[in-house]
């Protein structure tokens, strides 16, 4: 949960200041970034998703005295759901006309996402995660990574591996690599890292 913790920081604190780069009317640069920012909130949405459905009702079950601590988490989880949602309805305006005005209200609601966000999420791994090791099984922390998975797309599959694995260190990267099967680390090896080094550079224009 932390390196995919990563991932978000990362690519949200990246995106305000990549758009308020963009040229008023670049509607191609500005179709590039608002894809790629709501493939993040669809990954956010879906990561929260997972979580108040198979995380957040067990440890309010088994770890009664932290309920406070608990529903705190979920009240992130609906402060953060707040700014996906107004970022589903400007992103497209912005998208389509790349005006600077449309991009600076989409910059601004990205930095008020990314503020509560790595609050929320500061939080989750400082008090949380040292929960769901106490009170919960494997099996059960499986399913809310199977859960996750099972909303990625094929396509971008080999991406958001390098997205993962980008800032990760030796040790966390072994151990994604190693829950691979082998032919899928084969692909990395032989396509992912270039395509995501092609996909970097897409998006943040280096």
């Amino acid at each position: 949960m932390v390196v995919v913790h990563r991932v978000f920081r990362r690519e949200l604190k990246l995106a305000p200041e990549l758009i308020r780069r963009v040229a008023p009317g670049d509607t191609a640069r500005a179709a590039t970034l608002a894809s790629w920012i709501k493939e993040i909130l669809d990954g956010l949405h879906h990561h929260h998703e997972g979580e108040d459905k198979l995380l957040w009702p067990l440890l309010l079950d088994r770890v009664t005295f932290e309920a406070d601590l608990v529903n705190t988490m979920e009240a992130q989880h609906e402060s953060v759901a707040g700014h996906i949602e107004a970022l589903s309805e400007l992103l497209p305006a912005w998208r389509d006309g790349a005006a600077a005005k449309a991009g600076e209200q989409v910059a601004d609601t990205l930095d008020r996402l990314y503020e509560d966000l790595v609050i929320h999420l500061d939080q989750e791994e400082e008090k949380i995660l040292p929960l769901v090791s106490q009170h919960l099984t494997k099996e059960e922390w499986d399913r809310l990574g199977e859960y996750g998975r099972s909303h990625l797309s094929k396509d971008r599959l080999l991406i958001q591996l390098g997205a993962l694995l980008e800032d990760a260190t030796d040790w966390e990267r072994q151990a994604f690599l190693g829950l691979l099967p082998l032919p899928a680390r084969v692909m990395w090896t032989l396509l992912g890292k270039r395509q995501y080094r092609k996909e970097v550079a897409r998006v943040r224009g280096v």
